[in-house]
Protein backbone atom coordinates (compact mmCIF):
# COMPACT_ATOMS: atom_id res chain seq x y z
CA UNK A 1 0.00 0.00 0.00
CA UNK A 2 1.58 3.02 -1.03
CA UNK A 3 2.46 5.81 1.94
CA UNK A 4 1.24 9.17 1.75
CA UNK A 5 4.39 11.58 2.80
CA UNK A 6 3.33 15.11 4.03
CA UNK A 7 4.32 18.23 2.00
CA UNK A 8 5.26 20.96 4.67
CA UNK A 9 6.27 23.48 2.76
CA UNK A 10 8.31 26.46 3.90
CA UNK A 11 8.91 28.91 1.07
CA UNK A 12 7.33 31.83 3.33
CA UNK A 13 9.82 31.39 6.04
CA UNK A 14 12.81 29.43 5.40
CA UNK A 15 12.59 29.98 1.14
CA UNK A 16 11.84 34.48 2.29
CA UNK A 17 15.42 33.99 3.83
CA UNK A 18 16.95 34.12 0.50
CA UNK A 19 19.17 37.39 0.00
CA UNK A 20 16.63 39.46 -1.64
CA UNK A 21 13.02 37.45 -1.62
CA UNK A 22 11.64 39.32 1.44
CA UNK A 23 8.17 39.45 0.37
CA UNK A 24 5.22 41.88 1.56
CA UNK A 25 1.94 41.04 2.98
CA UNK A 26 -0.11 40.51 0.30
CA UNK A 27 2.84 38.47 -2.08
CA UNK A 28 2.52 35.89 0.92
CA UNK A 29 -0.68 35.77 0.74
CA UNK A 30 -1.07 35.70 -3.12
CA UNK A 31 1.60 32.68 -2.32
CA UNK A 32 -0.21 30.61 0.32
CA UNK A 33 -3.23 30.48 -1.94
CA UNK A 34 -1.11 29.17 -4.72
CA UNK A 35 0.27 26.42 -2.36
CA UNK A 36 -3.09 25.89 -1.61
CA UNK A 37 -3.97 24.82 -5.03
CA UNK A 38 -1.13 22.70 -5.33
CA UNK A 39 -2.38 21.05 -2.17
CA UNK A 40 0.47 21.27 0.53
CA UNK A 41 -0.24 19.53 3.79
CA UNK A 42 1.27 22.13 5.80
CA UNK A 43 1.91 26.16 4.73
CA UNK A 44 4.55 27.50 7.30
CA UNK A 45 3.88 31.02 6.67
CA UNK A 46 6.28 32.57 8.86
CA UNK A 47 8.31 33.01 12.18
CA UNK A 48 5.23 35.19 14.02
CA UNK A 49 7.73 37.18 16.39
CA UNK A 50 10.15 38.12 13.53
CA UNK A 51 8.23 40.96 12.43
CA UNK A 52 4.98 42.66 12.36
CA UNK A 53 4.63 41.42 8.73
CA UNK A 54 5.38 38.39 9.53
CA UNK A 55 2.75 38.56 12.34
CA UNK A 56 0.65 39.97 9.76
CA UNK A 57 1.17 37.32 6.91
CA UNK A 58 0.40 34.39 9.24
CA UNK A 59 -2.86 35.98 10.50
CA UNK A 60 -4.16 36.88 7.38
CA UNK A 61 -2.79 33.43 5.70
CA UNK A 62 -4.75 31.72 8.41
CA UNK A 63 -8.10 33.18 7.88
CA UNK A 64 -8.32 33.42 4.02
CA UNK A 65 -6.36 30.20 3.01
CA UNK A 66 -8.57 27.10 3.03
CA UNK A 67 -7.01 23.62 3.03
CA UNK A 68 -3.92 23.33 4.39
CA UNK A 69 -2.48 23.82 7.88
CA UNK A 70 -1.02 26.55 8.41
CA UNK A 71 1.91 26.91 10.60
CA UNK A 72 4.15 29.65 12.50
CA UNK A 73 7.95 29.11 13.89
CA UNK A 74 8.47 29.60 17.32
CA UNK A 75 11.87 29.28 18.95
CA UNK A 76 11.85 27.47 21.93
CA UNK A 77 10.84 30.82 24.02
CA UNK A 78 7.88 31.25 25.46
CA UNK A 79 8.08 34.86 24.19
CA UNK A 80 8.14 33.36 21.04
CA UNK A 81 5.17 30.72 21.14
CA UNK A 82 2.68 33.18 22.57
CA UNK A 83 3.20 35.73 20.01
CA UNK A 84 2.63 32.45 17.39
CA UNK A 85 -0.39 32.12 18.79
CA UNK A 86 -1.77 34.75 18.92
CA UNK A 87 -1.16 34.86 15.06
CA UNK A 88 -2.63 31.48 14.55
CA UNK A 89 -5.34 31.50 16.62
CA UNK A 90 -8.01 32.45 13.95
CA UNK A 91 -7.02 29.32 11.45
CA UNK A 92 -9.23 26.22 11.10
CA UNK A 93 -6.17 24.23 11.38
CA UNK A 94 -2.89 25.16 12.82
CA UNK A 95 0.55 24.24 13.95
CA UNK A 96 2.93 25.34 16.66
CA UNK A 97 6.91 24.52 15.38
CA UNK A 98 9.32 25.31 17.73
CA UNK A 99 13.22 24.26 18.15
CA UNK A 100 16.15 24.47 20.26
CA UNK A 101 19.84 23.38 18.77
CA UNK A 102 21.03 20.29 19.32
CA UNK A 103 25.13 20.12 18.13
CA UNK A 104 27.62 20.74 20.78
CA UNK A 105 29.33 22.90 18.72
CA UNK A 106 25.89 25.03 18.16
CA UNK A 107 25.17 24.47 22.65
CA UNK A 108 28.61 25.38 23.31
CA UNK A 109 29.31 28.67 20.69
CA UNK A 110 25.96 29.89 20.19
CA UNK A 111 22.98 28.99 23.05
CA UNK A 112 26.31 28.31 26.05
CA UNK A 113 23.59 25.80 27.45
CA UNK A 114 24.65 22.22 28.60
CA UNK A 115 22.54 19.11 26.94
CA UNK A 116 20.54 18.65 30.01
CA UNK A 117 19.17 22.09 30.04
CA UNK A 118 18.87 22.03 26.19
CA UNK A 119 16.70 18.97 26.94
CA UNK A 120 14.73 20.70 29.83
CA UNK A 121 13.73 23.56 27.37
CA UNK A 122 12.63 21.80 24.68
CA UNK A 123 10.24 19.80 26.31
CA UNK A 124 9.12 22.67 28.73
CA UNK A 125 8.22 24.66 25.28
CA UNK A 126 6.85 21.74 23.84
CA UNK A 127 4.53 21.30 26.64
CA UNK A 128 3.55 25.13 26.59
CA UNK A 129 2.82 25.13 22.90
CA UNK A 130 0.64 22.15 23.25
CA UNK A 131 -1.77 24.26 25.84
CA UNK A 132 -2.43 26.75 22.99
CA UNK A 133 -2.50 23.80 19.99
CA UNK A 134 -2.98 20.37 19.50
CA UNK A 135 -0.50 20.32 16.69
CA UNK A 136 3.16 20.60 17.59
CA UNK A 137 6.30 20.08 15.69
CA UNK A 138 9.52 19.98 17.64
CA UNK A 139 13.13 20.61 15.36
CA UNK A 140 16.23 19.65 17.12
CA UNK A 141 18.74 22.38 14.99
CA UNK A 142 22.09 20.97 13.49
CA UNK A 143 20.41 17.34 14.00
CA UNK A 144 23.13 16.07 11.45
CA UNK A 145 26.14 17.19 13.62
CA UNK A 146 24.05 15.89 16.98
CA UNK A 147 25.01 12.88 19.01
CA UNK A 148 23.10 9.93 17.82
CA UNK A 149 22.01 8.85 21.19
CA UNK A 150 21.80 12.49 22.97
CA UNK A 151 19.59 12.78 19.84
CA UNK A 152 17.29 10.22 20.34
CA UNK A 153 17.04 11.79 24.19
CA UNK A 154 15.97 14.98 23.02
CA UNK A 155 13.74 13.24 20.62
CA UNK A 156 11.89 10.52 23.21
CA UNK A 157 12.02 13.97 25.51
CA UNK A 158 9.83 15.95 23.13
CA UNK A 159 7.82 13.19 21.95
CA UNK A 160 6.76 12.67 25.16
CA UNK A 161 5.91 16.36 25.84
CA UNK A 162 3.25 15.72 23.33
CA UNK A 163 5.32 16.80 20.08
CA UNK A 164 3.14 14.84 17.52
CA UNK A 165 5.97 15.95 14.31
CA UNK A 166 9.78 15.46 15.43
CA UNK A 167 11.65 17.27 12.17
CA UNK A 168 15.28 16.61 11.91
CA UNK A 169 16.95 19.38 10.01
CA UNK A 170 20.06 18.97 8.50
CA UNK A 171 20.76 22.52 8.63
CA UNK A 172 23.90 23.32 7.17
CA UNK A 173 23.58 21.25 4.32
CA UNK A 174 26.42 18.60 5.81
CA UNK A 175 24.95 15.00 5.69
CA UNK A 176 25.43 12.04 3.44
CA UNK A 177 22.21 9.93 2.34
CA UNK A 178 23.25 7.36 3.00
CA UNK A 179 24.36 8.33 6.85
CA UNK A 180 20.74 10.67 6.76
CA UNK A 181 19.10 7.25 6.29
CA UNK A 182 20.59 6.21 9.67
CA UNK A 183 19.77 8.40 11.23
CA UNK A 184 16.17 8.59 10.55
CA UNK A 185 16.25 4.66 11.03
CA UNK A 186 17.16 4.73 14.39
CA UNK A 187 14.44 7.11 15.38
CA UNK A 188 11.63 5.64 13.98
CA UNK A 189 13.07 2.15 15.79
CA UNK A 190 12.89 4.48 18.78
CA UNK A 191 9.70 5.98 18.63
CA UNK A 192 7.85 3.45 16.31
CA UNK A 193 4.62 5.60 15.60
CA UNK A 194 4.39 7.77 18.22
CA UNK A 195 4.92 10.66 15.88
CA UNK A 196 5.68 11.56 12.58
CA UNK A 197 9.15 11.77 11.27
CA UNK A 198 10.32 15.11 9.13
CA UNK A 199 13.16 15.68 6.81
CA UNK A 200 14.14 19.74 6.53
CA UNK A 201 17.40 19.38 3.92
CA UNK A 202 19.50 22.10 3.08
CA UNK A 203 21.46 22.07 -0.04
CA UNK A 204 25.18 23.09 0.26
CA UNK A 205 26.52 20.29 -1.08
CA UNK A 206 23.65 19.76 -4.14
CA UNK A 207 21.86 17.10 -1.86
CA UNK A 208 18.95 18.19 -0.39
CA UNK A 209 16.65 16.29 -2.68
CA UNK A 210 18.59 13.02 -2.20
CA UNK A 211 18.74 13.55 1.46
CA UNK A 212 15.05 13.89 1.75
CA UNK A 213 14.18 10.69 -0.46
CA UNK A 214 16.73 9.00 1.73
CA UNK A 215 14.87 9.80 4.95
CA UNK A 216 11.27 8.87 2.53
CA UNK A 217 13.17 5.06 2.48
CA UNK A 218 13.94 4.98 5.80
CA UNK A 219 10.52 5.88 7.20
CA UNK A 220 10.66 9.59 7.63
CA UNK A 221 6.15 10.76 6.87
CA UNK A 222 6.81 14.50 6.04
CA UNK A 223 9.58 16.18 3.97
CA UNK A 224 9.98 20.35 4.41
CA UNK A 225 10.83 22.11 1.09
CA UNK A 226 10.73 24.91 -0.84
CA UNK A 227 9.11 26.16 -4.31
CA UNK A 228 12.18 25.94 -6.63
CA UNK A 229 14.35 25.03 -3.49
CA UNK A 230 15.02 28.62 -2.82
CA UNK A 231 16.00 29.21 1.00
CA UNK A 232 19.23 30.68 2.45
CA UNK A 233 22.26 29.77 1.33
CA UNK A 234 22.56 27.24 -1.38
CA UNK A 235 18.60 26.71 -1.05
CA UNK A 236 16.45 24.10 0.88
CA UNK A 237 15.13 20.71 -0.68
CA UNK A 238 13.59 21.51 -4.15
CA UNK A 239 9.45 21.08 -3.91
CA UNK A 240 9.13 20.15 -7.33
CA UNK A 241 12.11 17.66 -7.50
CA UNK A 242 11.08 15.65 -4.54
CA UNK A 243 7.39 15.35 -5.40
CA UNK A 244 7.86 14.48 -9.01
CA UNK A 245 10.53 11.68 -7.75
CA UNK A 246 8.20 10.16 -5.69
CA UNK A 247 5.58 10.38 -8.21
CA UNK A 248 7.46 9.47 -10.66
CA UNK A 249 9.23 6.30 -8.77
CA UNK A 250 6.31 5.36 -7.09
CA UNK A 251 7.09 1.82 -7.69
CA UNK A 252 10.93 1.72 -6.03
CA UNK A 253 9.99 4.41 -2.81
CA UNK A 254 6.27 3.06 -2.30
CA UNK A 255 4.78 6.42 -1.21
CA UNK A 256 3.31 9.96 -2.88
CA UNK A 257 1.98 12.96 -2.12
CA UNK A 258 -1.08 14.61 -2.65
CA UNK A 259 0.24 17.39 -4.37
CA UNK A 260 -1.58 18.69 -8.01
CA UNK A 261 1.53 18.57 -10.04
CA UNK A 262 -0.20 20.17 -12.50
CA UNK A 263 -0.05 23.17 -10.77
CA UNK A 264 3.81 23.28 -10.26
CA UNK A 265 4.79 24.89 -13.46
CA UNK A 266 2.37 27.83 -11.90
CA UNK A 267 3.96 27.72 -8.66
CA UNK A 268 7.38 27.89 -10.22
CA UNK A 269 6.78 31.10 -11.94
CA UNK A 270 4.93 32.82 -9.48
CA UNK A 271 7.75 32.31 -6.74
CA UNK A 272 10.08 33.96 -9.96
CA UNK A 273 8.08 36.95 -10.57
CA UNK A 274 7.54 37.53 -7.05
CA UNK A 275 11.06 37.48 -5.23
CA UNK A 276 12.85 37.86 -8.68
CA UNK A 277 15.03 34.89 -8.33
CA UNK A 278 15.09 32.94 -11.72
CA UNK A 279 14.80 29.34 -12.07
CA UNK A 280 18.21 28.01 -14.02
CA UNK A 281 17.68 27.02 -17.55
CA UNK A 282 19.04 23.34 -16.63
CA UNK A 283 16.96 23.08 -13.40
CA UNK A 284 14.81 19.40 -12.94
CA UNK A 285 11.31 19.27 -13.76
CA UNK A 286 10.69 23.54 -13.92
CA UNK A 287 13.89 24.37 -15.76
CA UNK A 288 13.33 26.28 -19.48
CA UNK A 289 15.13 23.26 -20.53
CA UNK A 290 14.49 20.49 -19.05
CA UNK A 291 11.79 19.20 -21.68
CA UNK A 292 13.96 20.69 -24.55
CA UNK A 293 15.38 18.00 -26.83
CA UNK A 294 18.10 18.77 -29.32
CA UNK A 295 20.29 15.78 -29.91
CA UNK A 296 19.12 14.28 -33.22
CA UNK A 297 18.66 10.82 -31.98
CA UNK A 298 16.78 11.85 -29.08
CA UNK A 299 14.01 13.71 -31.22
CA UNK A 300 14.29 10.84 -33.34
CA UNK A 301 12.98 8.79 -30.77
CA UNK A 302 10.68 11.71 -29.01
CA UNK A 303 8.56 11.96 -32.56
CA UNK A 304 8.05 7.81 -32.97
CA UNK A 305 7.16 7.90 -28.89
CA UNK A 306 7.88 10.07 -26.58
CA UNK A 307 8.78 7.83 -23.39
CA UNK A 308 11.58 7.21 -25.30
CA UNK A 309 12.95 9.87 -23.70
CA UNK A 310 10.81 11.73 -21.02
CA UNK A 311 9.88 9.73 -18.15
CA UNK A 312 7.28 13.00 -16.83
CA UNK A 313 5.37 14.32 -19.49
CA UNK A 314 5.04 17.86 -19.59
CA UNK A 315 1.50 18.06 -19.21
CA UNK A 316 1.72 16.13 -15.93
CA UNK A 317 3.26 19.40 -14.03
CA UNK A 318 0.73 22.14 -15.66
CA UNK A 319 3.38 22.98 -18.54
CA UNK A 320 0.75 23.45 -22.14
CA UNK A 321 1.25 25.99 -24.55
CA UNK A 322 0.27 29.59 -24.21
CA UNK A 323 -2.82 29.84 -25.70
CA UNK A 324 -4.76 33.06 -26.87
CA UNK A 325 -7.86 33.76 -24.55
CA UNK A 326 -8.85 37.05 -25.18
CA UNK A 327 -8.29 40.34 -26.86
CA UNK A 328 -8.92 44.12 -27.46
CA UNK A 329 -12.71 43.27 -28.18
CA UNK A 330 -13.26 40.94 -24.66
CA UNK A 331 -15.42 42.78 -22.11
CA UNK A 332 -15.31 42.36 -18.25
CA UNK A 333 -17.12 39.01 -17.78
CA UNK A 334 -14.64 37.29 -20.23
CA UNK A 335 -11.88 38.72 -18.58
CA UNK A 336 -13.02 37.71 -14.99
CA UNK A 337 -13.82 34.29 -15.79
CA UNK A 338 -10.59 33.75 -17.29
CA UNK A 339 -8.71 35.09 -14.23
CA UNK A 340 -10.68 32.19 -11.80
CA UNK A 341 -9.61 29.94 -14.45
CA UNK A 342 -6.01 30.92 -13.98
CA UNK A 343 -6.85 30.55 -10.14
CA UNK A 344 -7.25 34.50 -8.85
CA UNK A 345 -9.91 35.71 -6.97
CA UNK A 346 -9.55 39.52 -6.71
CA UNK A 347 -11.42 41.67 -4.98
CA UNK A 348 -13.68 44.46 -7.02
CA UNK A 349 -10.92 47.21 -7.02
CA UNK A 350 -8.09 44.78 -8.23
CA UNK A 351 -10.45 43.71 -10.57
CA UNK A 352 -11.27 46.98 -12.39
CA UNK A 353 -7.65 48.36 -12.28
CA UNK A 354 -6.68 44.77 -13.31
CA UNK A 355 -9.08 44.96 -16.68
CA UNK A 356 -7.75 48.71 -17.81
CA UNK A 357 -4.55 47.20 -17.79
CA UNK A 358 -5.50 44.84 -19.62
CA UNK A 359 -7.49 47.14 -22.53
CA UNK A 360 -4.31 49.11 -22.47
CA UNK A 361 -2.23 46.41 -22.92
CA UNK A 362 -4.49 44.83 -25.78
CA UNK A 363 -4.06 48.53 -27.64
CA UNK A 364 -0.79 48.02 -27.59
CA UNK A 365 -0.45 43.90 -29.10
CA UNK A 366 -2.77 41.65 -31.03
CA UNK A 367 -2.50 38.23 -29.40
CA UNK A 368 -2.82 38.37 -25.32
CA UNK A 369 -1.72 35.14 -23.31
CA UNK A 370 -2.24 33.54 -20.53
CA UNK A 371 1.38 34.53 -19.03
CA UNK A 372 0.15 38.47 -19.96
CA UNK A 373 -2.26 38.61 -18.27
CA UNK A 374 -0.79 36.87 -14.70
CA UNK A 375 1.95 39.11 -15.11
CA UNK A 376 -0.54 41.94 -14.94
CA UNK A 377 -2.53 40.34 -12.14
CA UNK A 378 0.41 39.79 -10.28
CA UNK A 379 1.29 43.28 -10.40
CA UNK A 380 -1.87 44.56 -9.07
CA UNK A 381 -2.01 42.06 -6.27
CA UNK A 382 0.98 42.86 -4.44
CA UNK A 383 0.87 46.40 -5.00
CA UNK A 384 1.90 48.76 -2.29
CA UNK A 385 0.82 52.11 -1.25
CA UNK A 386 2.63 54.54 -4.05
CA UNK A 387 4.69 57.17 -3.11
CA UNK A 388 6.18 57.48 -6.66
CA UNK A 389 3.99 56.91 -9.69
CA UNK A 390 5.04 57.23 -13.40
CA UNK A 391 2.74 59.64 -15.59
CA UNK A 392 4.51 60.09 -18.48
CA UNK A 393 8.11 59.28 -20.37
CA UNK A 394 9.73 60.80 -23.61
CA UNK A 395 13.00 59.02 -25.21
CA UNK A 396 14.90 60.81 -27.46
CA UNK A 397 18.15 59.42 -29.17
CA UNK A 398 19.84 58.18 -32.05
CA UNK A 399 23.44 56.47 -32.98
CA UNK A 400 24.73 60.49 -33.21
CA UNK A 401 22.63 61.81 -30.35
CA UNK A 402 22.83 61.28 -26.75
CA UNK A 403 20.27 59.29 -25.10
CA UNK A 404 17.38 61.93 -23.75
CA UNK A 405 14.68 61.14 -20.99
CA UNK A 406 11.63 63.87 -20.06
CA UNK A 407 10.23 62.52 -17.19
CA UNK A 408 6.97 63.25 -15.73
CA UNK A 409 6.50 61.78 -11.97
CA UNK A 410 3.88 61.90 -9.40
CA UNK A 411 5.25 62.28 -5.87
CA UNK A 412 2.48 62.37 -3.25
CA UNK A 413 0.32 64.89 -5.14
CA UNK A 414 2.76 66.64 -7.00
CA UNK A 415 3.77 66.18 -10.38
CA UNK A 416 7.26 67.01 -10.86
CA UNK A 417 9.26 66.74 -14.45
CA UNK A 418 13.00 66.38 -15.35
CA UNK A 419 14.79 65.72 -18.21
CA UNK A 420 18.17 63.36 -17.94
CA UNK A 421 21.00 62.43 -20.53
CA UNK A 422 22.67 59.12 -19.95
CA UNK A 423 24.93 56.79 -21.72
CA UNK A 424 21.58 54.73 -22.89
CA UNK A 425 17.56 55.16 -22.28
CA UNK A 426 17.40 53.18 -19.07
CA UNK A 427 20.71 55.42 -18.22
CA UNK A 428 18.84 58.18 -18.65
CA UNK A 429 15.58 57.47 -17.20
CA UNK A 430 16.70 55.92 -13.87
CA UNK A 431 19.09 59.60 -13.63
CA UNK A 432 15.85 61.53 -14.07
CA UNK A 433 13.74 58.83 -11.44
CA UNK A 434 16.97 59.23 -8.88
CA UNK A 435 16.73 63.33 -9.48
CA UNK A 436 13.32 63.69 -8.56
CA UNK A 437 13.20 60.95 -6.07
CA UNK A 438 16.61 62.22 -4.32
CA UNK A 439 17.10 58.30 -3.62
CA UNK A 440 20.48 57.17 -1.70
CA UNK A 441 19.56 53.90 -3.00
CA UNK A 442 22.18 51.41 -5.12
CA UNK A 443 20.89 49.44 -8.11
CA UNK A 444 22.44 46.15 -7.47
CA UNK A 445 20.92 43.90 -10.63
CA UNK A 446 18.88 44.74 -13.60
CA UNK A 447 17.09 42.01 -16.05
CA UNK A 448 14.68 42.08 -18.67
CA UNK A 449 12.88 38.95 -19.97
CA UNK A 450 10.20 38.70 -22.71
CA UNK A 451 7.19 37.43 -21.16
CA UNK A 452 5.75 35.72 -24.94
CA UNK A 453 6.42 35.52 -28.04
CA UNK A 454 6.37 38.47 -30.58
CA UNK A 455 8.09 42.09 -31.10
CA UNK A 456 4.85 42.88 -29.62
CA UNK A 457 5.69 40.77 -26.67
CA UNK A 458 4.96 42.38 -23.12
CA UNK A 459 8.92 42.63 -21.73
CA UNK A 460 9.08 42.38 -17.87
CA UNK A 461 11.81 44.20 -15.87
CA UNK A 462 13.53 42.94 -12.54
CA UNK A 463 15.83 45.27 -10.48
CA UNK A 464 16.78 45.11 -7.13
CA UNK A 465 18.15 48.28 -4.91
CA UNK A 466 19.95 48.45 -1.72
CA UNK A 467 19.68 50.97 0.64
CA UNK A 468 20.76 51.13 4.35
CA UNK A 469 21.38 47.52 4.43
CA UNK A 470 18.09 46.51 3.03
CA UNK A 471 17.83 45.04 -0.57
CA UNK A 472 14.40 44.96 -2.68
CA UNK A 473 13.04 43.79 -5.72
CA UNK A 474 11.24 45.93 -7.89
CA UNK A 475 9.01 44.38 -11.00
CA UNK A 476 7.58 46.49 -14.30
CA UNK A 477 6.04 44.64 -17.08
CA UNK A 478 4.91 46.61 -20.40
CA UNK A 479 5.28 46.13 -24.40
CA UNK A 480 7.79 49.43 -24.43
CA UNK A 481 10.71 47.74 -22.52
CA UNK A 482 11.97 51.44 -21.32
CA UNK A 483 8.38 51.95 -19.65
CA UNK A 484 9.03 48.67 -18.12
CA UNK A 485 12.11 49.71 -16.59
CA UNK A 486 10.80 52.79 -15.17
CA UNK A 487 8.29 51.08 -13.75
CA UNK A 488 10.86 48.57 -12.19
CA UNK A 489 12.74 51.24 -10.65
CA UNK A 490 9.31 52.98 -8.79
CA UNK A 491 8.17 49.71 -7.79
CA UNK A 492 11.62 49.09 -5.92
CA UNK A 493 11.92 52.91 -4.38
CA UNK A 494 8.05 52.38 -3.52
CA UNK A 495 8.62 49.38 -1.19
CA UNK A 496 11.94 50.60 0.32
CA UNK A 497 9.95 53.96 1.19
CA UNK A 498 6.62 51.18 2.94
CA UNK A 499 9.68 50.10 4.69
CA UNK A 500 10.93 53.10 6.10
CA UNK A 501 7.31 53.82 7.19
CA UNK A 502 6.67 50.54 8.83
CA UNK A 503 9.74 51.10 10.88
CA UNK A 504 8.95 54.23 12.05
Amino acid sequence: MTRIIKIFDTTLRDGEQSPGASMNVEEKLQVAKQLGRLGVDIIEAGFAISSAGDFEAIKRIGSEVEGPIICSLARAKEADIKRAWEALKDAPKKRIHTFHSTSDIHLKHQFRVSREEAIRISAEMVRLANGFVDDVEFSPMDATRTDLNYLLDVIDAVVEAGAKTVNIPDTVGYTMPEEFGRVIKAIKERIKDKAVISAHCHNDLGLAVANSLSAVLNGAGQVECTINGIGERAGNCSMEEVVMALRTRRDFYNADTNINTKEITRSSRLITKITGIPVQPNKAIVGANAFAHEAGIHQDGLLKEKTTYEIISPESIGLISAKLVLGKHSGRHAFKARLKELGYDLTQEEMESAFEKFKHLADQKKDIYDEDIETLVSEEISRIPEVYSLIDLTISGGINVKPSARLKLKVDDHIVEKEEHGDGPVDATYKAIAFITQTKSNLLKFEVKSITGGTDALGEVTVSLEEDGKTVRGHGADTDIIVASAKAYINALNKLSYIKKAKK
